[in-house]
């Protein structure tokens, strides 16, 4: 029985491609680099900090300078995080119509909670989320569990009663070893080296309203057993 609804931020709820590729493209420009086109750095906007700043200076996370470079790239996305980012479309009609069903939902991401806390008040939500977990509200961000189970409490609903939606690998990972329900959101930041189809998916929808009739789906399931 579906119980709460859970996602993702970039890539899912949030358009965040925009505001991460100024960052990168400032970051680029102050080490005398090339800038990446915005069809370069969209696939790749999932993939956080590290992905963004192996794709523009070709250093990987497990370098030495890349702790460095990192910082530098979140001091940048400071300046514009909340510049041209906008929800998806359908996010909004699909929040009130898990509010009208009386299910709950949230936010499990890897941002930062220093832009996650400003952030999602700007993002123009018709209804609040019951919950929202950032990347360092926990011990550990996804692939690991730990958030997953941390928002569950929150809310006081069990993970087998919950659907998470996202858009990257870790995301199905981290809610499958969690007991959820998994479904990617194919509108996200998908890069072509990435092989979704040997992620633990459940479910892959193309636009948000898709979710409810997942719902339905389940909860008819649920009460015909």
């Amino acid at each position: 029985m579906i119980k709460a609804v859970l996602f993702d931020l970039d890539g899912t709820l949030a358009d965040t491609a925009l505001d991460l590729g100024a960052a990168l493209n400032r970051l680029l420009q102050k080490h005398g680099l090339s800038m990446q086109p915005m069809e370069a750095i969209r696939p790749l906007a999932s993939h956080g900090a590290s992905g963004l700043i192996e794709l523009g200076t070709g250093i990987s996370k497990n370098a030495p300078e890349h702790a460095v470079l990192r910082q530098e790239f979140l001091d940048e996305y400071e300046l514009c995080f909340t510049e041209q980012t906008v929800l998806f479309t359908g996010i909004n009609e699909l929040l009130l119509s898990l509010s009208e069903r009386q299910i709950k939902w949230g936010i499990i991401t890897n941002k930062p909670h220093r832009f996650t806390d400003r952030l999602v008040p700007q993002l123009g939500f018709k209804v609040e989320p019951d919950v929202v977990v950032s990347g360092d509200t926990t011990s550990a961000p996804k692939p690991s569990t730990i958030p997953m189970l941390f928002a569950c409490d929150q809310i006081g609903v069990s993970a087998t009663d919950c659907l998470y939606i996202g858009d990257a690998e870790r995301d199905m990972q981290a809610g499958n070893n969690a007991g959820m329900t998994t479904v990617l959101a194919n509108w996200g930041y998908i890069a072509q080296t990435d092989q979704p189809q040997t992620w633990p998916v459940n479910y892959t929808i193309d636009y948000a309203g898709q979710i409810l009739e997942i719902i339905e789906e389940i909860n008819n399931l649920y009460s015909n057993n």
